[in-house]
């Protein structure tokens, strides 16, 4: 299996390095500005492409979807939306771009919780069962890559068993391997429509406070069958990446995440940074901290600077 992202020895940040995240939204007929994104919006299908071409002449081809449909449902079996928008993409791109689509349930379901619920907990088999038909629909229709989020236990053996049985036994999983239950997501749930209602997502997002949890998380999906592994938020997880990799040895990276990114267009707008410098700075720390790949909302705005 091609490594699209393997584990290079550079501290030099590459343009072939950076994901830059994209959002569909069925409900919006026009691009719309995301609070405190800078340069990112909420796409409709029809108009996505377009956005496309434009970062593939600025030399960004690593793209994270994600997408939000008008209808929720309970339990998530109907992706057709998902599919239309994955197939056109990849229609008129091919190999041109790399498209992760990330796995999650958060933005179809009606409580915004990453799995399927139940009186304020989540039920993991019928989590799974969802995902799963995600994960293989996405495939279908011509994913390069699934980035499942949930953080639910034994994600990624499941999804790995699962679109194995489909015919996808190669396609690659990037894990969203150590992820914390953080304060900075704001500006991302409101563009995904993600914000958990009923209760939190402590029951299965990492505390912040526990290292050692933290990596195992990531030694479990490797071990499960994860090809790529990540932290997130980027900047409050630096110090577990070396770890990680050196426990693995899978290319691991970082996602910078919206209220990370929001906080330099602020600073920026308030004339007390300047953005760009704030933003190569904050790229570089994640070079320096040895990530193979770095997700960021500032992707498109970096590589002429590189």
């Amino acid at each position: 299996m091609k490594k699209f992202f393997p584990i290079i020895q550079t501290n030099a940040l590459t343009k072939s390095m950076l994901i830059q995240p994209l959002f569909i939204d069925q409900k919006v007929i026009d691009k719309k500005p995301i609070k405190g994104l800078g340069n990112n919006y909420s796409w409709p299908a029809n108009k996505i492409n377009k956005a496309i071409e434009k970062d593939l002449k600025k030399g960004i081809k690593n793209f994270l979807l994600f997408i939000v449909p008008i209808s929720k449902q309970k339990l998530p079996e109907d992706f057709s939306y998902h599919f239309d928008v994955i197939e056109n993409i990849k229609k008129q791109f091919g190999k041109d771009i790399v498209l992760l689509i990330d796995t999650c349930l958060c933005s179809i379901t009606p409580n915004g919780h990453c799995g399927v619920t139940n009186h304020k907990t989540i039920n993991l088999k019928d989590t799974h069962y969802s995902l799963g038909v995600a994960a293989n629909t996405y495939l279908e229709a011509g994913a390069d890559i699934i980035a499942p989020s949930d953080m639910m236990k034994n994600t990624t053996k499941y999804l790995k068993k699962t679109i194995g049985i489909n015919g996808f036994i190669d396609a690659p999983i990037m894990s969203y391997s150590s992820k914390f239950k953080s304060n900075l997501y704001g500006p991302f749930r409101e563009a995904a429509k993600s914000s958990p209602k009923g209760f939190d997502r402590s029951s299965y997002q990492l505390p912040v406070n526990d290292r050692e949890r933290a990596i195992k998380s990531s030694i479990n999906n490797a071990a499960q069958g994860a090809d790529y592994l990540m932290v997130k938020p980027g900047m409050t997880s630096i110090d577990l990446i070396a770890d990680i990799k050196s426990n693995t040895l899978l290319p691991t990276g970082v996602y910078q995440v919206s209220g990370e990114y929001a906080s330099m267009t602020l600073l920026n707008k308030e004339k007390l940074g300047d953005y760009i410098n704030l933003l190569h700075e904050s790229l570089l720390v994640f070079k320096r901290a040895k990530a193979d790949f770095i997700i960021t909302y500032g992707a498109r705005d970096i590589v002429s600077h590189l």
